[in-house]
């Protein structure tokens, strides 16, 4: 079957950025707000049927004149940097909010993950929460029913299935919540970036188990940051930038023009106030950097380079056993390699104080191919779990250099380029072996 299940034709939508409501200071005031609650919404009503300029500056386009269709047993991967309009789209094609312009055509049901535990009641238990959700997908009783220990099983929440989810950790959330939308069999599925949240035995879980419905024949679209998945998974991939699409076709080929445009801003990041720079409360970055050993972070890198790494962090707990480690992707989404640092204590570390700390990796010359790589930056607390991952922390291009290549002018395949110690020696001078002596 080749119908379409999605079709989108100039959809945008249109946000005014408007104040933010006041809340009443007194019982008078709120008896008041709410007398003329009626006139206040007439008058914001008319407001908003008056034409706006685009260029106005309470005007944000989210998405804007966004055209392209999903066949049936497709999975489209759809990247972009934050605010490119990837969540967005998925509202709209859920239903939650509606486009200010164009239209989308929906052929079958929808299942979404947008957010964890979207659509969960909190005052209702786990098992209350997967019929209700399998109820709103369309699914009766029965079909639950029948795939219910199945996906108790998958979420990992035997013992708190009866529990309200209220009581649930966001981990417990997200394991319930993927599990219903993933099982429940939607002839859609639109899968936002809720991976990163999951550890890591739980995303590869995921995946395979995003693998398994595609195979099935099912619809699917993928928002993901995480490039090798969407290469993996999806079939076709579509870029958005600035709320528009401005590049649909194989993965491998989007992914790579979306790399060689972040590479130019991606070789050195810095966000100098820990309030609002990435992180949490145990930990926060503060800048992180790529360069060659003898030059700057916009100097070129060939192959024959040796490079430096930077990471500067804040650690916000007195004590921790903190660690970094890195792992490092080429181009088509292939892990090059990983490291952390080895210390006297092995690779759990050592407890910290608390303060900004540099961390500082070599990577010797003739090793990395040439291609772009992109860097995905983790935290690790005694040595075992991962307390925050930072992906696309860097990308850089690693170059070619035309003084080893001699004749060959074709691509030197592999993740990697080492240059390995070789000899050559005459065994025999002649092309026949030498008989055996008697």
């Amino acid at each position: 079957m080749s119908h379409v299940m999605i079709r989108t034709e100039g959809l945008g939508k249109r946000y005014r950025i408007g104040m933010a409501a006041v809340r009443p200071r007194s019982f008078r005031e709120a008896v008041t707000r709410f007398a003329t609650a009626p006139f206040r919404n007439l008058a914001h009503l008319r407001q908003a049927a008056r034409p706006t300029s685009d260029a106005a500056a309470d005007v944000m386009w989210a998405l804007r004149d966004l055209s392209f269709e999903v066949r049936y047993g497709e999975v489209l991967g759809v990247i972009g940097r934050n605010g490119a309009g990837k969540s967005t789209l998925l509202k709209l094609l859920s239903r939650i909010t509606e486009p200010t312009t164009g239209y989308a055509e929906i052929r079958g049901r929808v299942g979404s993950l947008l957010e964890v535990g979207t659509g969960f009641h909190p005052e209702l238990t786990g098992r209350d929460n997967v019929y209700l959700n399998g109820s709103i997908l369309g699914m009766d009783r029965v079909h639950i029913t029948r795939r219910f220990d199945e996906i108790v099983a998958f979420a990992e929440v035997e013992r708190f299935i009866d529990t309200p989810v209220k009581h649930y950790s966001s981990g417990m959330y997200l394991r319930l919540a993927f599990a219903v939308a993933a099982h429940l069999e939607p002839e859609i599925l639109l899968v936002d970036e809720v991976l990163a949240v999951g550890d890591a035995a739980f995303q590869r879980k995921c995946l395979r188990r995003m693998g398994d419905v595609a195979e099935e024949g099912r619809t699917v679209l993928f928002v993901s940051h995480n490039l090798t998945a969407v290469q993996g998974l999806c079939a076709r991939a579509i870029r958005l930038q600035d709320g528009r699409l401005i590049e649909e076709g194989p993965p491998a080929t989007v992914v790579s023009h979306y790399l060689q445009e972040a590479a130019e801003t991606l070789s050195h990041q810095l966000w100098p106030d820990p309030a609002t720079a990435p992180g949490n409360d145990r930990v926060r970055l503060r800048r992180v950097s790529v360069r060659p050993l003898d030059g700057g972070p916009t100097d070129p890198i060939t192959t024959r380079t040796p490079v430096v790494l930077e990471f500067e962090y804040w650690n916000r707990r007195p004590g921790a056993y903190l660690s970094l480690a890195f792992h490092l992707y080429n181009e088509e989404g292939v892990l090059v390699f990983d490291s952390a640092p080895v210390t006297e204590q092995g690779w759990q570390g050592r407890p910290l104080p608390s303060g900004l700390f540099r961390d500082v990796c070599h990577i010797p010359a003739d090793l990395l191919n040439d291609a772009l790589h992109r860097v995905e930056l983790l935290v690790i607390e005694r040595s075992s779990e991962v307390i925050y991952r930072q992906r696309d922390a860097l990308i850089f291009e690693v170059r070619d250099t035309p003084e080893l290549r001699g004749a060959w002018f074709g691509r030197w395949h592999g993740a990697v380029r080492p240059i390995l110690e070789w000899s050559t020696e005459l065994v025999h001078p002649s092309l026949t072996p030498a008989p055996p002596a008697p």
